[in-house]
């Protein structure tokens, strides 16, 4: 049975990406942001830039990158200790010092308080945005739609790059906080020097033509050069990245390169000829992205047979097969990819999802252990839910099901049908059950009326 608002999901289908228009904000046009997943960059991210985060006075547990699916460059906060990061920024990047110093310019915003909304951005009542794309579907902006599972996060992440102005004195406060924290964490502030000298041209330009990123945070020579003096008198000036954490940064970018470029680019910059890991990585998914998948096989299984314990290359080879139509032995691949790395959440749902596509009901339960293996991690995640739903729903588990549905809409700010889909479940569910009170818990939560509220008095409100 399928719900009425939700298409289910054949095998070796593909969930549509979805992304919704940001509410109108001062220099007024609606823009949308697409996020996007993936766990072996998020990680890698996290791993470089965790010594400076420890030390400009952000929590590390509660510091999340958001990846943006954009080429152009930007980096942004939006409020908490939530970091934007354009995928086409951390493709400019040279090595890791010059992320770090870019991290750190953002934690300067974030303890200076410099991402306080005027009037003006509090009353646009900014809606979640977008939602994400996992594994795979970083291929859907560049021109391929059916390249991966949707995969859709939290919709507490707001922002669109026009409300995020800073003043250049705000700047210069944040270079400032950006060099005494890489200095703590004895790091180098070098590269957010680099970074920012790379692009000292931005400064001749108008707003039009400006990287996002420019426009947010105006560039200067003046500012450059105060600091490049401040960081050059530091002790750690001269400290380079480790080879281990630029053959990483390496690995990150091809990933995205392979990605986010169309295949004739990649294959033209990561030759035949160059063995190492990170061109064989880019030219196994640009043979993906480009559906030759018998290629893409071959070549991960040279991977594979290299590096047996790296759950990412089976995470890539489990995309593969499941976009060509082969459930099973994605499922397969993707198994190995959780057995590796049983404590990331996204793997679960990869799995799940292959699960739930060979279209048997007797896989449903294992996919359903899985889905709260990753829920248990990241409770707000959108697809997670969905794919409950459907595990449920194969099960005739309606009024878990139907739970399921409302927890999905509540978690991307959908308060209305997620109230509406609560209101069922609780018809379904057995009475102050935890499923039950969990979705009269959603009800009262999602703006209920006058009405709703006198349903659940006469239906038992669970107290």
């Amino acid at each position: 049975m399928a719900f009425p608002k939700r298409a289910g999901v054949a095998a070796a289908t593909f969930l549509t990406l979805v992304s919704a228009s940001a509410a109108p904000v001062a220099r007024a046009q609606d823009q949308g942001l697409s996020l996007v997943r993936d766990t072996e960059i998020e990680e890698i991210i996290k791993k470089e830039t965790l010594p400076v985060l420890k030390t400009c006075g952000a929590n590390p547990d509660e510091v999340h990158f958001r990846l943006v699916n954009d080429h152009d460059l930007n980096a942004f906060t939006a409020g908490g200790q939530d970091i934007f990061l354009n995928t086409g920024l951390i493709q400019e990047t040279t090595d890791p010092n010059e992320l770090i110093g870019v991290v750190a310019h953002e934690c300067g915003h974030i303890a200076g308080g410099h991402v306080a909304r005027s009037g003006e951005m509090l009353n646009a009542g900014m809606k979640p945005m977008l939602l994400t794309m996992g594994l795979g579907i970083l291929a859907a902006a560049a021109g391929a739609p059916d390249a991966g599972a949707a995969l859709m996060m939290s919709s507490g992440y707001f922002g669109t790059l026009s409300i995020l102005k800073y003043s250049r004195t705000q700047e210069a406060t944040a270079d400032q906080a950006a060099a005494s924290s890489l200095e703590r964490a004895d790091i180098s502030g070098k590269g957010l020097v680099d970074f920012l000298d790379r692009f000292r041209y931005e400064e001749v330009f108008d707003d039009a033509r400006r990287y996002k990123y420019f426009q947010s945070h105006p560039v200067s020579s003046d500012r450059i050069e105060a600091l490049r003096r401040r960081v050059e008198a530091m002790a750690h000036f001269h400290e380079g990245d480790s080879p281990d954490a630029m053959a990483l940064h390496d690995i990150m970018k091809a990933k995205l390169d392979a990605f986010m470029d169309p295949p004739s680019k990649t294959l033209t910059n990561y030759k035949e000829t160059d063995t190492s890991f990170k061109a064989r990585y880019a030219r196994a998914i640009a043979y993906y992205q480009a559906k030759e998948m018998d290629k893409a096989i071959v070549v991960l299984d040279a991977l594979l047979k290299d590096y047996p314990n790296n759950a990412f290359i089976w995470e890539v080879k489990g995309q593969v097969f499941f976009d060509s139509g082969r459930p099973a032995e994605a499922a397969a691949a993707h198994r190995h990819s959780v057995e590796l790395r049983p404590d990331a959440p996204l793997l679960q749902i990869n799995y799940a999802q292959s699960l739930l596509a060979e279209d048997q009901p007797a896989l449903a339960d294992e996919a359903i252990t899985h889905l709260k293996k990753a829920l248990a991690e990241d409770h707000d995640e959108p697809m997670a839910w969905r794919l409950l739903s459907q595990a449920y729903d194969a099960k005739h588990m309606d009024g878990q099901a139907r739970l399921a549905v409302a927890e999905e809409d509540y978690a991307l700010g959908d308060f209305q049908d997620a109230k509406a889909f609560a209101m069922r479940a609780r018809e379904l569910l057995p009475q102050n059950t935890p499923d039950w009170r969990r979705a009269t818990d959603i009800v009262l939560v999602s703006k209920p009326t006058d009405n709703d509220l006198r349903a659940l008095a006469q239906r038992g409100d669970g107290s």
